[in-house]
């Protein structure tokens, strides 16, 4: 006992220094500044991280001729209980908390502890005792707030390892309720006078979407994404005569799979280089989703435009749905490249299919980007189609005659060409849009040897934080693809389709409820649907709600 009070005595000039310096340098803000509490001292100590020193020559703002510098001499070189900043600044005139004064006394009666356990400690005094008592006891509050902060967090990083799903897994969730309504008085025909009637009831569908984002090095993403909807196309049965009519009326979010949960998408993104981006889909590949589509406040399914035509240019839906890889040089740069290729039959060994030999799509896209105020884009896709019946050049956007010209069982050869862009004009403002032109060649089937091209166009406006912040007004206007020219327009049966001109408006008012519920009502009204004049205007009212997680 008596030996442990000597080892004891010997050790009190380290906390009577201490005491003395945080004192003083406490005393000089404590009038001016307000109390800080427990989370602001983690926040302060996160930003200001010390590092111990072993000699007080290595604090930069430390002077020989300072009045305290000997007893932080002391408590640097002789107990190590004192630390600096990263910067080698000791800081001495700042003030601090007492909460930053009781981390600072626990330190040095750690120190305390340590020396009077090793026997290394010099005389002590009962004066000095009695200093320690007082001093413990005065902040016993303090360090046990400390010292519960930390047991508390301790508990809940344990519960959140032994609960946590994956350490490399994170899910993100997407589910749409939607209402939707068509109005007009015809179903649109493809060509001359429309002869049925356009019978349609209200419907309220649903899509839900749950994606599985794992990360093995920081810098890479494996994506596994699991589906189920039930939103049948606005088009209806041709044979039945349902629906509108045409694929102009689409939702954007529409497909039905009677809601059964099925993976419809898998792919593997990583760094080659810190210059190059690489994108490999296994599945689900879907251009839209890998490279700039610059028009991003109506792009997303779930959170941009209602329509289908509304989202992005047609050319980002070529070998949609396939697999392949695409690569992104310079992607952060002002200027990127991209390339893709995208086989939408890959996982089939049959004869014309597969990854080189069936459905595919070549993609190349120069992406000019020296500001957020303007981007613009430069697009090619080459595509070759089998001759199977599911042929689509622009996967049922725009006309019918447009999607499949030469009608079904055609192998088709297609060259897609395509400008767009984004202006941002102010922080509120933007204005985006896109051209393209796409030329196609039967290769086989009744229609060999007959081309047709094909235009489309279109442009968005996007008012932001109209009516609350988070909050988008959007109008979209343009003309859905439509087949202007080529041999094919020749062919008898053929004369009377896309003889006139579609126009697509489409308002819609995106309402930001929370940040993870967003209500969007909108009306899309299509003018001389299937480009005749001859249909009747049709309207697509709807109201959806998408709820992220």
């Amino acid at each position: 006992m008596t030996k442990r009070f000597w080892n004891l005595f010997k050790v009190s000039p380290v906390v009577l220094a201490a005491t003395f310096l945080v004192a003083n340098s406490a005393l000089a803000g404590e009038v001016n500044e307000q109390v800080t509490n427990v989370g602001e001292l983690s926040e302060t100590q996160e930003s200001n991280d010390m590092s111990q020193v072993t000699s007080v020559s290595q604090f930069s703002d430390v002077q020989p001729t300072d009045w305290a510098f000997q007893a932080l001499q002391s408590l640097v070189e002789r107990y190590g209980c004192i630390a600096g900043y990263p910067n080698s600044t000791y800081r001495g005139n700042r003030a601090l908390t007492r909460y930053e004064f009781a981390a600072g006394l626990n330190a040095c009666l750690d120190r305390v502890n340590e020396l009077i356990a090793t026997a290394t400690a010099d005389l002590v005094s009962k004066q000095d005792l009695a200093t320690l008592q007082r001093l413990q006891e005065e902040y016993s509050a303090e360090l046990a707030t400390l010292r519960g902060r930390v047991d508390g967090l301790e508990a809940r990083t344990s519960e959140l390892e032994a609960n946590q799903f994956s350490t490399t897994t994170k899910l993100v969730g997407e589910a749409i309720f939607a209402v939707s309504d068509v109005f007009g008085d015809t179903r649109a025909a493809r060509g001359g006078d429309p002869t049925q009637d356009l019978n349609y009831n209200t419907t309220f569908s649903d899509r839900v979407r749950l994606n599985l984002y794992s990360s093995f090095t920081g810098k890479d993403q494996l994506q596994i994404r699991l589906n189920a909807n039930n939103t049948i196309s606005n088009r209806g049965n041709d044979a039945l005569g349902t629906g509108t009519g045409t694929n102009m009326s689409r939702l954007g979010f529409d497909g039905d799979n009677g809601n059964a949960v099925v993976i419809d998408k898998i792919n593997y993104a990583f760094n080659f280089t810190d210059a190059v981006r690489v994108k490999v889909d296994a599945t689900g590949g879907e251009l839209y989703e890998n490279v700039n589509t610059f028009n991003p406040d109506f792009t997303s399914s779930g959170r941009g435009a209602l329509s289908r035509y509304g989202r992005f240019s047609p050319i980002y839906r070529q070998g949609q749905g396939g697999a392949g890889v695409t690569v992104t040089f310079n992607p952060k740069g002002a200027i990127s490249l991209s390339g893709a290729y995208l086989a939408r039959t890959a996982n089939d060994p049959t004869l014309n299919n597969g990854l080189l030999d069936g459905d595919n799509a070549i993609f190349g896209q120069l992406s000019f980007q020296p500001t957020k105020a303007f981007n613009i884009g430069l697009t090619y896709a080459r595509t070759y189609q089998t001759d199977g019946a599911a042929n689509n050049l622009f996967q049922g956007t725009g006309s019918i005659f447009a999607n499949t010209p030469f009608g079904a069982n055609t192998r088709t050869e297609s060259n897609n060409y395509g400008v767009e862009a984004t202006f941002q004009l102010g922080s509120t403002l933007a204005l985006s849009g896109w051209g393209g032109y796409t030329t196609a060649d039967a290769i086989t089937g009744a229609n060999a040897g007959t081309d047709a091209d094909i235009w489309y166009w279109a442009g968005a406006l996007a008012l932001k934080d109209f009516g609350g912040e988070g909050n988008v007004l959007g109008v979209i206007f343009g003309q859905p693809p439509k087949v202007t020219g080529g041999s094919i327009k020749n062919v008898a049966g053929n004369t009377t389709f896309d003889d006139s001109t579609s126009y697509h408006l489409e308002g819609l008012y995106k309402y930001k409820v929370s940040d993870n519920i967003q209500v969007t009502p909108g009306l899309l009204v299509i003018f001389n649907p299937e480009h005749n004049d001859a249909n009747d205007t049709e309207y697509v009212g709807t109201l959806r709600t998408t709820f992220t997680f």
